[in-house]
């Protein structure tokens, strides 16, 4: 059976965007497997669980609805605080016009933003502190306040 190696994202600086997913995912780089071999490969560390993903230099623009993207769980941090968190690392905030209204029964809020590059990606989780546990509620009241920025 076929298994799922690795991810490559596309980017056009390799070293800044495998910097923010480094530090977004708390992965390791990927020792070189030979000499000369600095293709940047981001890795979970050992034991812990996740894909691989690869920073692939690309000249290909940014997809403003992109087919594939990541959906990142926030685990037990509030969102808004994992939201912060990415945005200080680099990631900014998406004008995103298909969050669901009315929210799906049981599902969790979340956030699309950008990584440096511009590669859309999600955050989902709980909120704490002002009951707000509805899917998209989240989304909805930052893509509301937020300015876009074309992206």
């Amino acid at each position: 059976m076929t298994t799922l190696k690795q991810i490559s994202l596309g980017v056009r600086d390799d070293r800044r965007a495998g910097e923010f997913w480094r530090q977004a995912l708390g992965y390791v780089r990927r020792p070189p497997r030979f000499e000369g071999d600095d293709w940047i490969v981001l890795e979970p560390r050992a034991g812990e669980p996740g894909a691989a993903i690869a920073m692939d230099v690309s000249e290909s623009p940014v997809q403003e609805f992109p087919r594939v993207h990541f959906d990142l769980d926030a685990g037990d941090r509030d969102l808004d605080e994992e939201v912060e968190r990415l945005m200080a690392l680099g990631a900014r905030r998406v004008d995103w016009p298909h969050y669901p209204d009315p929210p799906p029964r049981g599902g969790l809020p979340y956030v699309v933003l950008a990584d440096p590059e511009g590669n859309r990606f999600c955050v989902e989780g709980h909120r704490s502190g002002d009951g707000s546990h509805r899917a998209g509620t989240v989304g909805r009241e930052t893509g509301s306040r937020e300015p876009s920025d074309g992206s």
